[in-house]
Formats: C-alpha cells, structure tokens, sequence
C-alpha cells in the first residue's frame, strides 16, 4: 500500500456512503435497511468515542451489576447497551432485539415497529477494557414473518437466514487466505477438552507433514481475535470442554454474525458438529462451541471430529 498516497485521498468511502451506493443498485428499495444500518453506525460512533475517552470520564470499572449471563458488567456494558437499545428502536425499523445484557428480549412498540430483528453484543471482550485491548460490537439482522405479531420464535432460526451481519472494532473488505499460520484458542482450557481439539493443537505445534508449526495469537476478544483471522488468515476456536459443554459463546449474537461474515470471507464455521450456521436455538441466549476461520484450518478439524465420531461408533 502507497500510504503516503493514502494520506491525501480525498474521494472517502464511509460505510453510509458504501450502502447508498449499493441501494441505488435497487430501484425498488424503500431505504429501510439502510436507515438500519445508519443507526448501528450511530450506536458504534457513539461507543467509539466512549471507550477512547473511558478512563477521563470514570467509565473504567465495574457497574455493581451482573449480566443474565452471570458476568459482572462494566460500565461501558451498561452504556453501549442503553446506546444501542435507544438507536436500535428510534430508527423505526426494528421488532424485536436481543442484546447479551438483557435477559428477555424487547420488543419494540406497534407504533415504531419495523420489520427487522437484531440480535448484538454491544461491547464484546468488555473484560478488557481496563488494559486497552481492542474490544466491539457484534450485531446480526434477520427478517420478522409478520411484524404485526413479532413472536420469539422468529429470533430462535438458523443463522443461514440472516440478512446480514457485521461488527466494529474499537481501539488503538475482507478475504480470507485459504490456511493461515495462526491458531487463536486459550489453552489454559486445554486439559478440559475433548481428544479431537487437544490433536488439532498439538498438530498445529507439531505439524507431521513437514510443514512450519503455527503461531499461537489469542487475545480474549471475539472481535479483536475474529478480525485478525479474517486478516491474516488461520483458525479461531472456542471449543466446548469438560467445564463448559454447550460451549461458552452465545449463538444469536456472537456466534452467528461472525461465522456468517467468515462464510462470506470464503471461511468457514463450524459447532463440532455441524455447520455452525446450521443451529437452530431453542434460547435468546444459547451457547455454542465454534471452529471458524480459513477453509482448510477449519476442513481439518472437521475431519479429526468425523474420526474420533467413526471411532466412537466402531
């Protein structure tokens, strides 16, 4: 890249701009979704310039209050949310919204109700923010079947329904190589897990077909670790293990979005079991297991899961 050419481009291409753009496209479109769009582009603008100025305005530290997960939230949890409620039904587009900070899901009122469901995490890696790791927002956007009479049963459907997904980063086009030389997972995890992701690793670190060994990279941001991969290529894993069995990421809001933005990347996703995408959640807030990541990283575990299945069997 010529950055000193970079520095004085003048013809900026936003993420509005982007999706005016791409409406025109559609003569018959009425704008809805790009209202959508304009207004979680507010809500991360808004948390953007919350956690660069976090420490001045006394939004580091913890908000004496615990989540429907069980996890102490921060203040910026607590801010992000409220931020992106506010934006989220003030656009008029939306139905129904599922948020990791709120245990039922809200539903919006008749007389501002749009046709749009999103389920987000507003402020994912939220542990991190008193270290500076770059932490975000992960959001996922479905259709209602009727937006008359939004049900919870229109959030609980597989994640290939989505319309769209996305995230932003905050913090100090995407195609993803088909294998990397990364691996990100926690292995302080690692005497809990099941015999087909302890091989994966130990053949990441000790690779018998004469290849390098991978590079272990992993901060504890979803997002932080998602974007890298998508950058740089390789495998995200967040496995399910003996303390853990459903996993740990919910799949609404987290697992969904980014294994929709990996497919699209020529990625994939992958539960242990299935393609991620293809989960049907019974709950707002399921947990999952997730493999996702450069085709081939992710193809070879799925063959190691599909041994020890054969194994088991046999």
């Amino acid at each position: 890249m010529d950055h000193a050419a970079e520095a004085y481009r003048t013809d900026l291409m936003t993420i509005t701009r982007h999706v005016l753009n791409e409406q025109s496209k559609y003569p018959e479109s009425r704008g809805d979704f790009t209202i959508l769009l304009s207004h979680i582009v507010l809500g991360c603008k808004f948390v953007c310039s919350a956690v660069s100025k976090a420490g001045l305005a006394k939004l580091i530290g913890l908000a004496g209050e615990t989540n429907v997960q069980g996890e102490e939230q921060k203040k910026l949890d607590v801010l992000s949310n409220e931020v992106f409620v506010k934006a989220l039904v003030s656009s008029g587009r939306t139905c129904i919204l599922v948020s990791e900070e709120d245990e039922e899901a809200t539903f919006v009122e008749p007389s501002t109700r749009g046709r749009y469901i999103v389920a987000f995490d507003p402020l994912d890696g939220s542990s991190n923010i008193d270290c500076g790791v770059s932490i975000g927002t992960i959001f996922g956007i479905y259709l209602v079947k009727d937006k008359d009479n939004p049900t919870l049963d229109d959030v609980l459907q597989p994640g290939k329904h989505m319309v769209a997904a996305g995230y932003c980063m905050y913090g100090s086009s995407c195609t993803i190589p088909k294998k990397g030389k990364i691996y990100s997972v926690n292995e302080g995890n690692a005497k809990n897990w099941d015999e087909a992701t302890a091989k994966y690793v130990e053949n990441c670190k000790f690779p018998k077909d004469g290849l390098s060994p991978k590079s272990l990279r992993y901060i504890g941001s979803m997002v932080a670790d998602v974007h890298r991969t998508l950058l740089y290529g390789g495998i995200f894993m967040y496995p399910a293990d003996k303390k853990s069995p459903n996993g740990k990421l919910r799949v609404l809001y987290e697992v969904f979005p980014m294994s929709y933005l990996m497919e699209q990347a020529g990625g994939q996703a992958f539960t242990g079991k299935q393609r991620a995408l293809d989960l049907v959640p019974n709950k707002i807030h399921e947990r999952s297991p997730v493999f996702l990541g450069s085709y081939d990283d992710v193809q070879d575990i799925k063959e190691l899961y599909a041994a020890a299945e054969e194994k088991s069997t046999t």
